[in-house]
């Protein structure tokens, strides 16, 4: 979900690679759970994020977008997004004691929160978001660890190549003009990434799916 807001209104000023350290270690929220309540449908999920939520929560593509989840449009796509609920608008799985039920598997916008993503010249790179988290006198933390996922690299090029792919979707149902057409790729999208379950048995795995489908998709002139 893109921002309309400059860089240096938001952050910092400086861009983060895996192996820079940044102040973003929260200390485990100390029972803070502000960002995840009241977020709309800002949370979108990726591929990898449905992949880990399904397979550890044991349920369908369905079941999650039904329940937990839900569809969306974001930036011209149908995307899933996580719910927020109840008076509080409260994430779907945030537990009453304020601790977050999957967070061994959160998503990635959770995972790498406050930090967040600036894309340019087909790659990207992380920043510090300096007016979202309240926790104060956060400590420092090599990025690779705070965003806590296998293989960083590779997940780093999954979701540079997931971005720069939606970008060139969004961009085709844009300049099609054609509502027929924006349908058919919003569903080829949200069928071919997401609905059509992964055979992989680990993220590993994934990552190789998920690479096939993205040169068939691109093959297939979608």
């Amino acid at each position: 979900m893109r921002r309309q807001a400059s860089l240096e209104e938001i952050s910092d000023g400086h861009l983060y690679g895996l192996n820079d350290m940044v102040k973003a270690d929260c200390g485990g929220c100390s029972g803070c759970s502000a960002c995840c309540r009241g977020m709309g449908n800002s949370i979108v999920l990726d591929p990898l994020d449905v992949f880990r939520l399904t397979k550890n929560k044991k349920i369908s593509f369905e079941e999650l977008v039904n329940g937990p989840a839900q569809l969306g449009m974001v930036d011209g796509l149908i995307l899933p997004s996580l719910r927020m609920t109840g008076a509080g608008e409260a994430c779907s799985f945030l537990q009453e004691d304020g601790r977050c039920s999957v967070h061994a598997f959160r998503p990635g916008i959770c995972r790498i929160f406050p930090l967040g993503r600036y894309y340019e010249n087909g790659s990207f790179s992380y920043f510090l978001q300096i007016h979202e988290c309240r926790k104060e006198n956060r400590t420092k933390v090599k990025v690779k660890k705070w965003i806590d996922t296998p293989e960083a690299k590779r997940y780093d090029q999954f979701i540079c190549d997931w971005h720069y792919f939606l970008e060139d979707m969004e961009k085709k149902a844009e300049e099609s003009g054609d509502p027929a057409v924006r349908k058919k790729i919003c569903m080829d999208v949200l069928t071919r990434f997401y609905a059509a379950p992964y055979e992989a048995e680990d993220e590993s795995g994934f990552y190789e799916e998920f690479g096939r489908r993205l040169k068939d998709a691109k093959e297939s002139c979608l």
